[in-house]
């Protein structure tokens, strides 16, 4: 095989990343070389944001170590039995090559992930010793994201925690029988059971702040995870579910949704299309409900079709959830409790908070919620304000069309 340079690895290794969608880089702690030493920052400008042109965020200097790898998942383009053009970084050329885009101001962090070669302790040493070399070797103080191998030896996970700033361990597929089926070399409980100890030495670290000024830190922005949408026959209620559960019991800070991508060559047992990009994003949408605005799980699932357990394309969650349980509503936006307002749809949080603290001066008239929102339309129904009462499309049972966005054609030039 030809000896590949840099440039053509970086250009395999990158196309190869962007199947990865957990790459966002918030909530991490603040650095920065204003003193004069170091190089890198996590303030500022944050971190920079690219995306390919199908809309996923391929944000940092986002690459994989290599995209070989001894395992055969069946939905992994990088699988063993891919005809794909293999290439592989060294630690060092990894660490040059940030170090190179950041004085370039290409790039203010990075997001480095792998496909398995040798064994998962080798993978996962290569990818620490670039973290660590950034970290002790040039005193980097940029944001490091590692995607981490759940089979690795959990001293080396430890290691990653301590240089990285966030950590991330893939469940891959919504549900059990799915992995066992479709990655067959992959174990649930040991991935869990990584992820478990993630949450053990996070909770320690922060115990350990407590006491001791300079206890030594380990993923100040969490770990996240990220499952494949569409590639088996989990429906949108097992994928709110199994989500609901990983918050609860390690405390993500994020669950990213990737739509399932056909591969070329691809294996007999995957399904032969693409599932809809709005599908991802209705269970982002859904996620957002279980974190921002106190829906329970449960809820959110029933906001999916009672047959199918999928969530509705054509209206987001929300608005799903207030026409199947009209007897919530309409709200007074004068009187009611935050938690009811949050469920209004069209409002959100921060519309709810200016409300609530308006409402302590003034009753809010309709006109003043316009100002709090796109769209009055999808408000009218399921709301009262002092000069509004929706009596007539309180009892409307065809309440749907009128709150339904309206489809339009987009124009290329507009």
């Amino acid at each position: 095989m030809a000896q590949l340079d840099t440039r053509e690895k970086l250009a395999i290794l990158a196309d190869a990343a962007k199947y990865d969608a957990s790459c966002a880089s918030s909530g991490t702690a603040k650095r920065d070389s204003r003193d004069g030493k170091g190089i890198g920052s996590t303030e500022g400008m944050g971190i920079c944001h690219a995306y390919a042109p199908d809309g996923r965020c391929i944000s940092l200097l986002k690459i994989l170590l290599t995209n070989s790898c001894i395992f055969d998942c069946h939905y992994c383009i990088n699988r063993k039995s891919s005809n794909v053009r293999r290439a592989r970084f060294t630690a060092q050329e990894v660490v040059n090559l940030t170090l190179a885009f950041y004085r370039r101001n290409y790039i203010e962090g990075l997001f480095l992930s792998s496909g398995i070669i040798r064994s998962s302790d080798y993978t996962m040493e290569q990818i620490v010793e670039v973290a660590r070399s950034l970290r002790e070797d040039h005193d980097f103080r940029g944001y490091i994201h590692l995607k981490t191998i759940p089979d690795a030896d959990p001293e080396l996970v430890r290691l990653a925690g301590v240089h990285a700033d966030r950590v991330s361990i893939n469940v891959e597929l919504p549900t059990v029988g799915g992995l066992r089926r479709l990655a067959p070399e992959k174990d649930a409980s040991r991935i869990e059971g990584a992820m478990a100890d993630v949450k053990t030495a996070i909770d320690d670290r922060k115990d350990a702040a407590k006491r001791y000024r300079s206890a030594p830190g380990f993923a100040p922005a969490g770990q996240s995870t990220q499952m494949i949408v569409g590639a088996d026959a989990a429906t949108d209620r097992d994928i709110v579910g199994r989500a609901a559960t990983l918050y609860d019991r390690f405390r993500l800070r994020r669950v990213y949704y990737s739509a399932f991508s056909p591969i070329p060559d691809a294996s007999a047992v995957l399904p032969l299309q693409r599932p809809p990009l709005l599908r991802e994003h209705r269970l982002y949408q859904s996620d957002w409900l279980m974190r921002f605005y106190d829906y329970r799980p449960d809820e959110v699932a029933a906001a999916a079709d009672e047959a199918t357990g999928m969530l509705p394309l054509d209206i987001d969650p929300k608005l799903a959830w207030a026409l199947k349980f009209r007897q919530h509503f309409p709200v007074d936006v004068n009187r009611a409790p935050r938690e009811m307002l949050l469920r209004v749809p069209g409002l959100g949080v921060k519309a709810v908070d200016r409300i609530i603290a308006t409402r302590r001066w003034r009753r809010l008239r309709l006109e003043d919620i316009a100002r709090l929102t796109v769209s009055i339309a999808k408000l009218r129904p399921f709301l009262i304000a002092a000069d509004w009462r929706p009596v007539g499309l309180s009892d409307r049972a065809d309440v749907a069309p009128l709150v339904k966005p309206r489809a339009r054609q987009l124009e290329l030039f507009a």
